[in-house]
């Protein structure tokens, strides 16, 4: 039996996926120009989805694309596609391109994209610690999501010959980011994470405003130094939630064990997430 072929939205029409074409003269092609955002589905409920959206709009007005439809609509066709896939444990990324340009290098008419992908959010228990490799590097435009992570792709060898699972940024001895998610440390009293120069994620502003007992959640710089003293680290995104990190550069952050920070940070994550599924059911 075939399967259900999955639909994907694109400039107000919701065609299969093998269908869904971008002409080749669109800049996100000639020099990987757009933007996008991306969030989980659970039990057909957007998480976060206002969040994502003041983000989707703050990134397009950096960029100087128009999305060619407001909040009203483009939660309308999010809803449309949503109905066509049926999947109610799923992500769906929204992708705004440079559009078509005459000459390959002015911007054009965007093209708007929304792609559903099945997603099943993990229990805390079972997301694996990860390690991190260093790599002295600033994005352009950090406070944008564009679509260009040619350095994290070509770095990806580098992370695999350093026995890591991913790379974290840093500049002039700062730390910044990983490429798809933020950076937190914690100390004897204090959970930090980097204020300038990243992405500010939506999962890192949900854990800036977690009641943690004993903890005082901040925003500041964090230097290389830091990571040695460091009892935890962690990183947080959309589909790691908060996710332990227990070596970088090789070296264990405090035991070289997800801590009691890190599990605590991330149960409270998955109840907020809960809390907006329970909400929207209401």
């Amino acid at each position: 039996m075939e399967s259900t072929p999955k639909y994907v939205w694109i400039n107000n029409e919701i065609v299969p996926e093998a269908l869904a074409t971008v002409g080749v003269s669109d800049l996100s092609i000639h020099r990987g120009y757009g933007i996008f955002d991306f969030f989980k589905i659970i039990d057909n409920r957007p998480i976060f989805i206002d969040d994502h959206l003041n983000r989707f709009y703050r990134s397009a007005e950096a960029m100087n694309l128009d999305a060619g439809l407001d909040r009203r609509a483009l939660k309308q066709a999010i809803h449309n596609l949503m109905e066509h896939n049926r999947l109610p444990d799923s992500a769906i990324k929204i992708i705004l391109t440079g559009g078509y340009s005459a000459d390959g290098y002015a911007l054009g008419t965007p093209n708007l994209i929304l792609i559903q992908t099945p997603f099943k959010m993990e229990s805390p228990d079972y997301i694996q610690p990860m390690k991190l490799v260093t790599y002295q590097h600033q994005r352009q435009l950090p406070a944008v999501k564009t679509i260009d992570y040619l350095q994290a792709i070509l770095l990806r060898p580098f992370v695999k010959d350093n026995n890591a699972d991913e790379v974290l940024y840093y500049y002039n001895n700062l730390i910044t980011e990983c490429p798809r998610a933020n950076f937190f440390l914690v100390t004897d009293d204090e959970i930090v994470t980097p204020k300038d120069n990243i992405l500010a994620g939506i999962t890192r502003s949900k854990v800036l405003q977690l009641p943690i007992e004993n903890y005082r959640i901040s925003e500041r710089n964090i230097t290389l130094n830091d990571i040695e003293t460091a009892k935890e680290a962690f990183i947080s995104s959309s589909t790691k939630n908060a996710c332990a990190v227990i070596a970088i550069d090789g070296r264990p952050v405090g035991n070289g064990k997800p801590g009691k920070i890190t599990t605590l940070v991330s149960e409270k994550l998955t109840e907020l997430m809960l809390e907006q599924v329970y909400y929207q059911k209401a």
